[in-house]
This record gives C-alpha cells, sequence and structure tokens, in this order.
C-alpha cells in the first residue's frame, strides 16, 4: 500500500505541471483577451492622435492618391496597345498627358486668356454699374476702404504681404510634393497598398486589399464623371451667355464649368460673374443670365448627372452637403475641393468592412466591378476575399 501510495503522489506530482501548462494564468493566460483589448484600445487611441496630429499631411496623401490614380487612369488606356509593355506604357501615358496637359494650357492662352483677362479688367466697371442701379454710391471705393481698414497700417501690411508670400511658397512646395509622390503612386501603386495592407492582421489582408482596390476604382470612376459634368456646364453655360451677349463668353464658361467642381456653392459662385456683367446690360439681360444658370443647373441635376451616375458614384446629397462642411472646418479650402472625394472612400469603406463584412449585409459598392486592378486580378473577385483568406 505505502508503495501504491507514493506511486500516486509522485504521479499527481508529474501531472501538477501538465495541468498548470494547459491552463495557464496571467498576462500569457487566462487575461490574454483582456490584454488584447486594452493593447488594441491603445493602439486606436494612438492612431487617432497620430492622425489628429499630422492630419494636414495625410490630406496631402490622399490628394497624392487621387491624383496618382487619374495618372494611372491614363496609363491603363495607354498600357492597352499591344506589345507595347508595362513600364514603357507608363511613360508613354504620362508623357501624353503632359502633352495634353500642355496644349491645353496653349489653346488657353491664346484663345481665352484674353477674355479672363477683359473679365477682371470689366469688372469693377460692372460692379459700379450693379451699384448705381441699387441706390450704392461708389461702391468699388467702398470695397477699397473696407479692405484698406482691415489691413491697418503699413507695417500690418507689410507682414501681411510677407505672410502671403509665405502662404504662396508653401502652396507651392505642397503642390510639388503631391505631383512627385502622385506619379511615384501611379508607377507601382500595388507596391504601397501592400505595405498598408500588412499594417493589419494576416487574415483581413485580401480584405483590406479589395478595399483599397474598389476605392481607387470608385475614385477613378467619380472624377470622369466629375469632368463629365464640369464640361457640359461650362460648354452650356458659355454658349447660352454668348447667345445673351455678355462680354467674354467663353471665360465665364470656362469660370462656371471649373467652380462646377464644388457641390452646391460652385454653381453660385460661377454664376456670380456674369450676373454681375448682366447688370451692366440692363434689366432684361439679367433676368436672361440668371433664367440661363437656373435652367443650366436642372439640367445638370436632372439629366446630366443622373446620366451620368449610373457608370459612376452616386452620393446621397445631405452625406455629401454634411461632408463638406467637416471638411472645410477641418482643411479649409483644400478640404472644401476634396470633400467629395474623400466622402467617395469612406464610403466604399464603411460599406465593404462594416456593412457587409461585420454586419453581414448585402449592398452595392461603386467601383467593385471595374476591371482588373494594377496586379492584374479581377476587382469583381474582391466580394469573395474573406473565403480566399480563411481557405
Amino acid at each position: 500500500m505505502t508503495d501504491e501510495s507514493t506511486a500516486r503522489a509522485e504521479n499527481a506530482r508529474r501531472r501538477v505541471p501538465e495541468a498548470r501548462a494547459s491552463n495557464p494564468q496571467g498576462f500569457a493566460g487566462e487575461d490574454t483577451p483582456f490584454v488584447r483589448k486594452v493593447l488594441i484600445v491603445t493602439l486606436v487611441v494612438a492612431l487617432a492622435y497620430v492622425v489628429y496630429s499630422f492630419a494636414y499631411v495625410l490630406v496631402l496623401a490622399f490628394a497624392a492618391l487621387l491624383l496618382g490614380i487619374i495618372l494611372r487612369a491614363f496609363v491603363d488606356l495607354v498600357a492597352r496597345i499591344p506589345g507595347l509593355p508595362g513600364a514603357a506604357a507608363f511613360y508613354v501615358g504620362l508623357a501624353l498627358l503632359v502633352l495634353v496637359i500642355a496644349g491645353f494650357a496653349t489653346f488657353f492662352t491664346m484663345t481665352i486668356q484674353g477674355q479672363v483677362r477683359d473679365v477682371f479688367e470689366q469688372l469693377p466697371t460692372a460692379i459700379e454699374a450693379v451699384g448705381d442701379r441699387l441706390g450704392i454710391q461708389d461702391p468699388v471705393e467702398r470695397l477699397e476702404e473696407r479692405f484698406a481698414a482691415a489691413a491697418g497700417d503699413g507695417t500690418t501690411v507689410m507682414s501681411q504681404a510677407a505672410n502671403i508670400g509665405f502662404t504662396l511658397l508653401g502652396g507651392m512646395v505642397d503642390a510639388l510634393i503631391v505631383v512627385v509622390a502622385a506619379v511615384y503612386l501611379a508607377f507601382d501603386p500595388a507596391l504601397y497598398r501592400r505595405v498598408i495592407v500588412h499594417l493589419f492582421p494576416h487574415e483581413m489582408h485580401a480584405r483590406i486589399d479589395g478595399a483599397f482596390v474598389t476605392t481607387g476604382n470608385a475614385l477613378k470612376l467619380w472624377f470622369f464623371g466629375q469632368l463629365a459634368s464640369m464640361t457640359l456646364v461650362g460648354v452650356l453655360s458659355g454658349a447660352a451667355f454668348w447667345w445673351i451677349g455678355l462680354p467674354a463668353p467663353a471665360a465665364l464658361g470656362l469660370i462656371a464649368g471649373v467652380l462646377d467642381f464644388i457641390p452646391f456653392l460652385g454653381p453660385f459662385i460661377g454664376a456670380v460673374p456674369a450676373i454681375v456683367f448682366a447688370f451692366n446690360e440692363g434689366p432684361n439681360t439679367v433676368l436672361w443670365t440668371i433664367g440661363v444658370v437656373v435652367v443650366v443647373q436642372q439640367i445638370e441635376g436632372n439629366v446630366i448627372l443622373p446620366l451620368i451616375q449610373r457608370k459612376a458614384v452616386n452620393l446621397a446629397p445631405a452625406f455629401v452637403l454634411f461632408a463638406i462642411v467637416a471638411f472645410g472646418l477641418a482643411w479649409g479650402l483644400l478640404g472644401v475641393f476634396l470633400a467629395v472625394p474623400m466622402a467617395v472612400a469612406i464610403m466604399v469603406f464603411v460599406k465593404m468592412l462594416w456593412i457587409r463584412d461585420t454586419l453581414g449585409e448585402q449592398t452595392s459598392v461603386p467601383g467593385e466591378a471595374e476591371g482588373e486592378d494594377e496586379d492584374g486580378e479581377d476587382g469583381k473577385a474582391d466580394a469573395s476575399a474573406p473565403e480566399r483568406a480563411q481557405g
């Protein structure tokens, strides 16, 4: 009996370490889920702080990403030429894009630049005419006095001029950084995408990668849709202003088309120069000009945009409005210009990674069926990315 008791005690001592090993305690044991949650919360807070601290840099990075997607879209068109390798297609496409931009700049300089200059030269006279009709004496001088009073003494004027100079220089440097970064992103977008994807757990790689590819396709659709809308608005407005008899109709149409890039506010701001010049022509011209602006905006909202959005990106108007307000308050004019594409990117990520993957709801995502991505993989296959990752 003594030997049997001794054997049982020995076996019990041998099983204790095994039990402890199979059911460990402390940091690596039962508390591991809690520790993981604490680490995740800490990581999220740290990431939020980094985003807040480097928000302007992130906005510049998004601008470079958007420009890189646009450059890549032109390169992909050139890459369809048979027998042209990928690297050569990139350089040829980039050179053709530079030539197109240079050609447009030359056309603008030869044909429209004079009209734009006439618009700014005749604007004070037009403002005087508006003031006379509204009973305001010397409106231009009053505006100059307001600006002089706001500027203050000479020291303030010099300091403000220096600030404006530094602002312009900083803007030029930011633009150069965005352009150079966009070229690098357009040359090999998959490289930078993989770097970001590998920051997430392995089982999420396929889903995150699919979300990035779809976001790029959606932004490309949005840009070309917006470009088509701006072009049609500019052409219709310029033709209508020419028919009414306004001075410099091509320049006024160009202003209306470019400012149409800003949703809601852009069309109204773009119509101001035309209405100001119409006051100089008479009340009937003013009514005709206002009517033309309203008709063009109705055509854009009820005919042009629905046709474009069938192939592009359809955003809820309220969502766009709040995005403009939020990003405008956060980053000023740059945030206003980038509000809609950033809203498109947010919408794609929310639909794919939250509504579809987390909540399990079926939802359509713009850009999901847009051919092949930069790696030659079908964008449509991204919907089954989680299954591929788990398999």
